[in-house]
């Protein structure tokens, strides 16, 4: 059984700087994707930063600049890096692995629990 456990979140003004980390667990054969998402009550959750496991990123849009997403492949960890925070950050931020547990298994997509991030003065 695959865990994914979250931690990092927490009350911050704005223009102040958060790190969230991720930390998988269990049987864990190889690792595709890591990344970040979040999502606020009412929208759909969105896309944040992904990381390849060659160490090719991606950003929303909204994040570029402000936020840096990086792995530990020996620990099974991903983390994200938040500076310049703004009130539009606020939100509950999941994370996201791509992984096989087996090189017979298909790719499968795992999620934490979640960590809520609020931006506020």
């Amino acid at each position: 059984q695959v865990q994914l456990v979250e931690s990092g979140g927490g009350l911050v003004q704005p223009g102040g700087s958060l790190r969230l980390s991720c930390a998988a667990s269990g049987v864990i054969f190889s690792i595709n994707t890591m990344a970040w998402y979040r999502q606020v009550p009412g929208k759909q959750r969105e896309l944040v930063a992904r990381i390849t496991s060659a160490g090719s990123t991606n950003y929303a849009d909204s994040v570029k600049g402000r936020f840096t997403i990086s792995s530990d492949n020996a620990k099974k960890t991903v983390y994200l890096q938040m500076n310049s925070l703004k009130d539009e950050d606020t939100a509950v931020y999941y994370c996201n692995i791509n992984l096989r547990t087996s090189s017979w298994r298909t790719w499968q997509d795992y999620w934490g629990q979640g960590t809520q991030v609020t931006i506020s003065s």
